[in-house]
């Protein structure tokens, strides 16, 4: 069975960083692209960040870009997220998950993903 487990999620201060991990088991992960969503109380599911199968391309939401960064270490079948100058806003689970191959241009849409993780929660406080 198919197995996405976040860790490094926490409470912490705006200006604060955090780095979440995603470790994926079975899945090939290698021959998956990446992603972090978050979902704040009383709000939609949305996207944050997503990396190509080989880690070259990523991309960001404008509300995180420049302070986020997604990486992924395909020896470990693990992907990351560094969190930096974290705000208040960034308060949310955050979930990873994996997209089907080949699906590069809906790498903002939660329909593209096929696997999910359960997501860890990150508090920020002003």
């Amino acid at each position: 069975q198919v197995q996405l487990v976040e860790s490094g999620g926490g409470s912490g201060q705006a200006g604060d960083s955090l780095r979440l991990s995603c470790v994926v088991s079975v899945l090939p992960f290698s021959s998956y692209g990446m992603g972090w969503f978050r979902q704040a109380p009383g709000k939609e599911r949305e996207f944050v960040a997503a990396i190509s199968t080989g880690g070259v391309s990523t991309d960001y939401a404008d509300s995180v870009r420049g302070r986020f960064t997604i990486t992924r270490d395909n020896a470990k079948d693990t992907e990351y997220l560094l969190m930096n100058i974290l705000k208040p806003e960034d308060t949310a689970v955050y979930s990873c998950a994996a997209r089907a191959p080949g699906l590069w241009a809906g790498r903002g849409r939660v329909q593209s993903y096929r696997y999910w993780g359960q997501g860890t929660q990150v508090t920020v406080s002003s």
